[in-house]
């Protein structure tokens, strides 16, 4: 019974990736506890289990006191009586002697094997946190399981678990079926206290492109390009700000690429959402200017610490606003400073 236990805990380690270590020091605390139904609940219980000799032994601890003063008999053993055990014991050490577990009724046994149980179901979800938390701030690839046809959430298999994509973070107007592959921002993990680690995944949030321009270009990778800042409004724009650390290397080119081969692979997975890159600038009338594109800024004034105020051609003033300003809102959110344009 007991070569098949631990041969079962490496299985485990195996198939789960649980340590086997970890399990051996939470099985140890759980018999303790489930012993402690028989012997009383505020004896001291050491259980020693040994993986080499395959077998697990249960002791309890008594502190040696002087003679006459033992008030609690199962936590306490007085000096003479620890000495006729042996000569080794001195005032306020322990003694321990073995419990036979098999003397133990089945209900302390039912609730060991619960505690075990629960002590697996405890390694696994630390274990799924530990990987999510590693994930925190990517882009993962997960595969559709499930589409709930009644709110449009998506449940994806994330290769460490099953987590929510709701519809509310899925870029509007994209449809998703059993079997696709996708890619997700993973936004913030959190521990549950019951059911696993809480992650919550999206394909609206502005890091969502934000990595996948540091996966697709080079150059970002390296550190020679910077990203700046990002400001979205997901399946319709996003605007991107963008710096080189080499004057040899135009950072909105690189981020282009030949033929626009590195920006067009972007847009595949953004589907029909707008990608505006914009030349970042410590000069705030040039970034706002950069940032307005694709109108043409006629001046820039700064009013105000960030506060400016935009010149453009009356046949310019609808395309620097965009439709329901969302040119200008995305600009002023990219760059943090108060626009006001006028034609």
């Amino acid at each position: 019974m007991n070569a098949e236990f631990f041969a079962a805990l490496e299985l485990l380690e195996q198939e789960k990736g649980i340590p086997k270590e970890y399990m051996i020091q939470k099985i140890e605390l759980a018999l303790a506890n489930a012993c402690r139904k028989e012997v009383g609940p505020s004896t001291v219980i050491r259980v020693k289990m040994d993986p080499v000799k395959k077998d697990f032994r249960v002791y309890s601890q008594r502190e040696v006191v002087p003679d006459g003063e033992v008030y609690d008999s199962g936590n306490q053993i007085s000096y003479s009586e620890a000495k006729s055990i042996s000569r080794r014991h001195k005032l306020g050490g322990v003694v321990e002697t073995e419990l036979k577990t098999k003397d133990f009724r089945r209900l302390s046994a039912a609730l060991g094997k619960q505690m075990i149980i629960q002590a697996i179901r405890d390694a696994e979800r630390e274990k799924q946190t530990r990987e999510y938390e590693q994930m925190n701030g990517e882009i993962i690839t997960a595969l559709v399981d499930k589409v709930d046809m009644t709110n449009g959430n998506l449940i994806l298999d994330t290769g460490t678990s099953y987590a929510t994509l709701l519809k509310s973070e899925q870029i509007p107007g994209e449809t998703h079926d059993v079997g696709d592959r996708i890619k997700v921002f993973v936004s913030e993990v959190k521990s549950g206290e019951t059911r696993g680690p809480i992650v919550s995944l999206s394909r609206i949030h502005p890091y969502f492109v934000k990595r996948l321009f540091e996966l697709q270009i080079p150059e970002i990778q390296s550190g020679t390009v910077v990203v700046k800042g990002v400001s979205r409004e997901a399946g319709s724009r996003t605007k991107i700000a963008v710096y080189s650390n080499d004057p040899n290397v135009d950072a909105v080119s690189a981020c282009i690429g030949e033929h626009g081969m590195r920006i067009s692979a972007i847009l595949e997975e953004l589907g029909q959402e707008k990608v505006d890159i914009v030349r970042y600038s410590d000069d705030i009338c040039e970034y706002v200017k950069n940032a307005l594109s694709p109108a043409k800024v006629y001046s820039v004034e700064l009013e105000g610490e960030r506060s400016c105020r935009v010149t453009v051609a009356s046949d310019q003033l609808s395309l620097a606003i965009g439709k329901e300003g969302q040119n200008a809102k995305l600009v002023a959110r990219l760059t943090g400073c108060k626009i006001d344009i006028k034609a």
